[in-house]
């Protein structure tokens, strides 16, 4: 089985990732300072997505789907504190999408949760021949 290749990410990065660079000072964000990264690798034959997520719970906090070649990750987390008659609570939400390799199969799909990594498994198939020659019909 042939793996296939790496498909080239586009010389503009996703309007996601634009605005995932962006951070302003004085805004920290409910998930910590840190902006919430999100990595790509093939390995055995499938395509792996990770995302740094700490903090939640993954049962009720984050929901990961797969349609039309996309993968969408969805994170909320609210934290509450309370002390000596006074709370302070703080929200927040977090949405990623990263699109799929070709022959990525939206049915072969897992993911995980560990020590705050989310991981994202899906199945590829093996690559076929995408250009296909079409025949043109004349009139006489």
């Amino acid at each position: 089985m042939s793996v296939p290749a790496r498909r080239p990410r586009s010389v503009f990065p996703e309007l996601s990732e634009i605005f995932d660079t962006l951070r302003w000072p004085s805004f920290g964000t409910v998930f910590g300072n840190n902006l919430i990264r999100v990595e790509d690798h093939i390995d055995d034959g499938r395509y792996i997505v990770r995302a740094e997520i700490p903090g939640v719970d993954p049962d009720k906090d984050i929901t990961v789907t797969v349609d039309r070649g996309r993968l969408d990750i969805h994170a909320e987390r609210t934290e509450e504190k309370a002390e000596k008659g006074r709370s302070e609570f703080s929200y927040g939400s977090f949405h990623r999408s990263v699109t799929l390799p070709p022959t990525a199969d939206d049915d072969d799909v897992e993911a995980s949760y560990d020590k705050g990594i989310l991981t994202v498994s899906i199945g590829l198939a093996e690559e076929t021949e995408s250009a296909k020659k079409i025949d043109i019909k004349t009139t006489k």
